[in-house]
Parts: C-alpha cells; structure tokens; sequence
C-alpha cells in the first residue's frame, strides 16, 4: 500500500473498536500518524500497538465526547501529540434502537451530543485551522437509516441525517478554502457494537443485493479513500457503503 498520507495527522473518533479501530490501521497504512480517540484506554493501547508493530504511528487520547468543550479538548490534545490535524474522520456514535413512544429526553439530547454536537464543534475547532493552511479532508461516518424509514431507528437516523447535511454544508463552507468534506453510509456491519443484535443483523442485511454485514475493514477502505488524495474531486458525497441497499 502506498504512504499516500505520509506527513500528515489524522484524528479518528471512536477509534478503538469495530469501523473506528478499522479507519485508524488502514490510514495508519497509508502512511498517517493516527491519534485515534475513545473512552477505553485499554482497547485503545492495543489499537496503538497493533499500528506500532506493523511500523505505523499512533498515539491514543482518552475522550468522553458529549459537548462542545469535550470536543474543543479532543481537538487539542490531538495537536498536541500530533501536531496539526489534516485529516479528521468523525466516527464516535451512539446507536440506539427502540420505539419513539419509550426515548426518554435524555436519551434523546444524548444521542445528538455524540452523533452531532461533537462533530460540529470538533469541525469548528479543526477545519478553520485547515482552511488556512489549503488543505485538508474531513470524512464523516453516517449510517444507511440516515435515508431509509425503518421501525425503531428514528432517533439514530435523525442524528446521522443531521450529520449528512452538515457534511454538505460544510463541504460548501470549507471547500473553496481546500479541505475536502464527505461521508460514507455504511449499510450493516459485523462490530463489537451491533453483536448485541444477533439475527437481526443479518436479517437486516439480507434485504440488499451483497445479501450479508460488512465487516469493519469494508468500511473503512472507503473512509481512506476520501481520506486520500485519490479522492480529490470529490467534496460534499455521501457514499453510500450499504451492499447495494441504496439500490433497492
């Protein structure tokens, strides 16, 4: 694989399990000194390690992101361990399931706390500073139900549509100045988070034409390509990483 981010910073969000802890090795593989952010310092040091070993750099921050200033502190720890930022994949989410009738407010204002406050301020920290120095990719991850109704994933869907058209917005915003914003819709994917679902994952999958999950690994294949220069006419895309489920 070629170092096509040699010389650069990437900050991973949710970085130490399933699409996160994928994004961090394969940008790492690229050549990018990856400071990946999440809550469990041990899964963490082992994301580090495995990058480490196979000659990459990685740094671990330890990052509760809920609010404004949670963001603004990721965003500089991140600086200070490595340097400026060029690429900021928005990955940490929560994902929710359940009937409208039984959210409660708070699982309501946390959910848009994860899945969108921090994003927003994490980009009003970071992509200014990119602005000014011409350059710059920010990859946003959202989710298929972004677009498609289903039962019981309203709240979940609404935060990632959210973070879709922020990711438009900002595309528009940042795009003149160079730095390039996108987004990938994964469709299901086999992680640590959605085990808990069990059949209904696959279930859920087989209604698209690829008929099985993604594993982490697919997802974030394509989160480095908009990550990379490979991808430098492309700004304000959501692409779509769902096994064909936008097609049906």
């Amino acid at each position: 694989m070629t170092a096509q981010l040699s010389g650069t910073t990437a900050l991973v969000t949710g970085g130490t399990s399933g699409i996160g802890r994928a994004t961090a090795v394969a940008l790492a593989g690229l050549g990018a000194h990856v400071v990946l952010s999440g809550r469990d310092a041990t899964r963490g040091a082992e994301v580090v390690e495995r990058i480490r070993a196979a000659g990459g750099k990685a740094d671990f921050v330890a990052a509760d992101l809920t609010d404004a200033a949670s963001a603004r502190a990721l965003a500089a720890r991140a600086r200070e361990v490595g340097g400026q930022v060029d690429v900021l994949v928005n990955n940490a989410g929560v994902f929710p399931f359940g009937p409208t009738g039984s959210a409660t407010e708070e699982e309501f204002d946390g959910v848009f706390a994860t899945n969108v406050k921090a994003a927003f301020f994490l980009v009003a920290e970071l992509a200014p500073e990119m602005a000014e120095r011409g350059h710059g990719s920010i990859v946003n991850v959202s989710t298929m139900v972004a677009k498609i109704g289903l039962a019981g994933m309203a709240l979940y869907g609404a935060s990632k549509a959210s973070l879709e058209l922020l990711t438009k917005a900002w595309a528009a915003e940042f795009g003149p100045s160079g730095v390039r914003v996108n987004a990938v819709s994964p469709g299901p994917t086999r992680t640590e988070g959605t085990a808990a679902m069990g059949d209904a994952l696959d279930q859920l999958a087989s209604a698209a034409p690829a008929g099985r999950a993604a594993s982490p690994e697919e997802i974030a294949s394509a989160i480095a390509f908009l990550a990379a220069e490979g991808s430098s006419f492309v700004h304000g895309a959501v692409l779509p990483v769902d096994g064909g489920r936008v097609a049906v």
